[in-house]
């Protein structure tokens, strides 16, 4: 049965092919046939490209898969829209295949045109215009690579600097403790030697005695207030005052450190034949732990830092593997603790029962670095941050949330055009969220979607696990770059 074809006046009636002259129509009308479908399938995403589809009437649907979902990315009776082999003119420079599925939701005729002819009328017609069109494709995406690795590159050095500051103030502390540990330790060995030396052996007994309780009174010791250490200085240096011990001050703010009171001094007093010797070696000792105690925790904070490091970065680990994404979010929010001061509270609400996900975590790492960064932009400075994670069947639900003004209606559907930013120019690539949406849907087939509305502005990322479990249908998410054409 020969096909049927549509007339050149049919075909100038399609947007399409309004500015063609009489010969070229001429061409369209004997290449192009008309065929029905539907209701059903036309195309599946992933199969090669092979014809190019034109809406003549019915009512076509273009859906792409996202994990385990089919969301939907354009519902349309427009006559004249078409998809398909619509890149067939570049030929082998990119893949020629369906980037998305194509349906029809009633019964619909279209207009076939086949790829290989597609591909010669536009180069043959309109060869001036296919280069226009390769640059543009071409160098966006070669834009969007270049800009793409500039975010990455900003976002790191942003973190690094964040980071180099975070573990200069602990290297510093521990260096100044170190400096003063030398000089506190010569002061201990020589008051010790010159208290001892004198002393008998049930002396030297009731004074280790005196000096090990006041190391265990320094380790279960709660924090004071600011007033409560002036009040305990004060008796202290009260009571070594009366008893004629010099440096009262220095001495009494190494006890009160301690969580030594009078009583101890007391007890002191009893037991050394040589009180002011005791109590300058107890003094000593006292600051030598404290000290020690100082390095120790700047020693324990620079550890923290380079292994949350290294989990944001992961350095040494496989590009993909089994993650728990809580401690992926727990070494990203390491990273941004230089931005994050006291007027920002920081929640974490993380559920118990989260499977690991099957990622690359270093990428997921730059989603939550981007999210986290917009909200705290968001938030100018002060509000609550919320970073959550539940389960949903075998996936894994995390929402980054913030308490800033949110995002306009008008600009919701564009926040993940690609170099579309509301930041001032120069302070932002406008890809962040591009970058994000690209990693989870695209490598990781999840799904990315704004969420809430001021004061609760809500970015969900849905990460699918391993199979084996149902799975709960994902609420459908509009793809922010429909397909040309449609």
């Amino acid at each position: 049965m020969s096909p049927v074809r549509c007339s050149p006046e049919e075909l100038r009636t399609l947007f399409l092919f309004e500015e063609l002259d009489e010969d070229q129509l001429s061409w369209v009308a004997e290449a192009a046939r008309v065929e029905s479908a539907g209701p059903g399938p036309v195309y599946q995403e992933g199969m090669p490209a092979a014809q190019l589809y034109v809406l003549l009437d019915g009512e076509l649907v273009l859906t792409r898969r996202v994990g385990e979902d089919e969301v939907e990315l354009v519902r349309t009776s427009r006559r004249g829209v078409y998809a398909g082999a619509v890149h067939a003119y570049l030929g082998d420079r990119v893949p020629q295949r369906y980037a998305n599925s194509m349906w029809a939701s009633a019964r619909s005729s279209f207009l076939v045109l086949d790829a290989a002819d597609f591909a010669a009328m536009v180069s043959r017609w309109f060869p001036m215009g296919v280069h226009l069109l390769e640059g543009l494709l071409f160098g966006l995406e070669s834009t969007r690579e270049a800009v793409g690795q500039r975010e990455r590159l900003m976002a790191l050095g942003t973190l690094s600097a964040g980071l180099t500051h975070e573990l200069n103030n602990p290297a510093v502390s521990a260096l100044r403790s170190a400096e003063a540990l030398r000089e506190v330790t010569a002061e201990l060995e020589g008051t010790m030697s010159r208290t001892l030396s004198a002393a008998t052996p049930e002396e030297i007994a009731r004074l280790t005695a005196l000096r090990d309780e006041g190391h265990r009174r320094a380790r279960s010791a709660s924090p004071l207030r600011p007033m409560d250490v002036v009040d305990r200085e004060d008796a202290l240096a009260d009571w070594l005052d009366a008893h004629g011990v010099e440096g009262s001050w220095e001495l009494a703010a190494a006890f009160v450190q301690a969580d030594v009171d009078v009583d101890w001094l007391e007890s002191t007093a009893a037991a050394a034949s040589d009180l002011d010797g005791a109590l300058r070696w107890f003094a000593a000792a006292f600051s030598a732990a404290k000290l020690l105690e100082e390095i120790q925790d700047s020693a324990r904070r620079i550890s923290t830092l380079v292994d949350a490091a290294k989990q944001y970065s992961q350095i040494d680990r496989a590009p993909f593997q089994d993650a728990d994404v809580r401690q992926l979010l727990d070494s990203t929010l390491v990273m941004f603790q230089h931005r994050i001061d006291r007027r920002i509270d920081v929640v974490r609400d993380y559920a118990p029962d989260l499977p690991p996900v099957p990622c690359c975590p270093a990428e997921l790492n730059q989603v939550w670095t981007n999210l986290i960064d917009n909200a705290l932009d968001a938030m100018g400075g002060h509000g609550t941050l919320t970073v959550g994670a539940r389960r949903e069947g075998d996936a894994v639900l995390v929402e980054v949330g913030d308490t800033g003004p949110g995002v306009p209606e008008g600009i919701r559907e564009r926040i993940f055009e690609p170099f579309f930013s509301t930041k001032p120019v120069g302070q932002g690539t406008g890809l962040g969220l591009d970058i994000s949406w690209r990693i989870v849907v695209q490598k990781h087939r999840g799904g990315l979607r704004l969420a809430g509305g001021p004061g609760d502005t809500r970015f969900q990322v849905r990460l699918p696990g391993r199979p084996g479990g149902a799975r709960p249908a994902a609420a459908p998410q509009q793809r922010p770059r429909p397909p040309a054409g449609a």
